[in-house]
C-alpha cells in the first residue's frame, strides 16, 4: 500500500501542467519518478493525498509552482561528463574560434540546462585555459530548477562531486576547506559565467549570437514538436558556422538540414543558414 494515492486523473493533471509549463512529455512509464519526487512536497505541506496537492498547488500557485516544477525536473551531472564533447571543443572548435573570431576577440558559450553547475564549470576551465587573457570569453547558463541554479551559483561542491576531476584541475580551480570535504571554485573562473533562471520554451531574453551551445539531456523530455521548434530557435540564435552538442541519447532529424551531423551528437550550423 503506497502512503499516498495517485489516480489516473491525478497523474494527467500533473503530465498536462508540466507539459504545459516546459514542454516535458511525462508518459506513463514516469508514474513512479512523479510519486518519489512529488510525495516529498506532500509530506513538507502535510497534505494526505495528490488530489489534495494538486488543490494546493492551484490555490497557492505563485508560492507552490517553482517547488513543483524543481521537484519534477531531474538533474543529474558531473564534471566533464561525455568527456568526448570536451575533447572536441579543445581540439576542433577553440582553434577554429582563436582564426575565426581574432578581430572581435569575442567568444560566447551557452550552457542550456545547466544543472547544479558542473557543465558551466568544466566549459570555463577549459576556456579559460585555451584563450589569451584579452580575449572576452564568457558563458551563459541557464536552468529552468531554482534550486539547482542556487547551488551552480554558490560554485560549492562535496569531495564526491568533483571525484572525477584530476589534480591539475583541483589545484589550478578551487579552493579547498580544511577538512578536506568542500571545494569551492575560484572567482576567477566563476566570473566567466553569468548565471540566470530561464524557461527554454519562453522568450530569450539574449540576443546572441552564441559561438557553441551545450543542451545536453534537455530534448529528451520534449516532444518532436517541441524539439524541432527549439532546434529551430538555437538555429537563429548560433553564429555561422557554430555548434550545436546533445545528450548521448538525444538525436536530430535528417530534416534539420540546418545542420550538419558531426557525429557523436555534435552538429554544426551550415553556412548558407546564415544567409536568411
Amino acid at each position: 500500500m503506497k502512503e499516498f494515492l495517485l489516480t489516473d486523473n491525478d497523474f494527467k493533471k500533473i503530465a498536462s501542467l508540466v507539459y504545459g509549463a516546459c514542454g516535458i512529455v511525462l508518459g506513463e512509464h514516469k508514474r513512479e519518478m512523479v510519486y518519489s519526487r512529488l510525495a516529498r512536497r506532500i509530506r513538507t505541506l502535510r497534505l494526505a493525498n495528490f488530489k489534495q496537492y494538486l488543490d494546493y498547488l492551484d490555490t497557492h500557485k505563485e508560492q507552490e509552482f517553482s517547488d513543483f516544477i524543481n521537484a519534477i525536473t531531474t538533474n543529474l551531472t558531473s564534471f566533464f561528463r561525455e568527456a568526448h564533447h570536451f575533447e572536441y571543443l579543445k581540439s576542433h572548435i577553440v582553434p577554429a574560434l582563436l582564426q575565426a573570431n581574432k578581430q572581435t576577440k569575442r567568444v560566447r558559450v551557452w550552457s542550456a540546462g545547466c544543472s547544479s553547475g558542473e557543465e558551466p564549470y568544466t566549459l570555463a576551465m577549459i576556456l579559460n585555459e585555451l584563450f589569451p587573457i584579452n580575449w572576452d570569453v564568457k558563458i551563459l547558463a541557464t536552468d529552468l530548477d531554482s534550486n539547482v541554479l542556487a547551488k551552480a551559483q554558490s560554485g560549492s561542491y562535496t569531495a564526491a562531486n568533483v571525484n572525477g576531476l584530476g589534480q591539475h584541475h583541483l589545484q589550478r580551480w578551487f579552493l579547498k576547506s580544511k577538512n578536506g570535504e568542500l571545494f569551492k571554485v575560484k572567482p576567477e573562473l566563476q566570473e566567466k559565467i553569468y548565471f540566470k533562471r530561464l524557461n527554454l520554451l519562453q522568450e530569450w531574453p539574449m540576443k546572441g549570437p552564441f559561438d557553441v551551445i551545450f543542451c545536453r539531456n534537455v530534448v529528451i523530455y520534449f516532444d518532436k514538436e517541441t524539439k524541432d521548434q527549439l532546434f529551430q530557435r538555437y538555429c537563429t540564435i548560433l553564429a555561422p558556422c557554430g555548434h550545436l552538442f546533445l545528450g548521448h541519447s538525444e538525436s536530430m532529424g535528417k530534416e534539420h538540414t540546418e545542420f550538419k551531423n558531426l557525429g557523436r551528437t555534435i552538429y554544426q550550423k551550415e553556412m548558407h543558414e546564415a544567409k536568411l
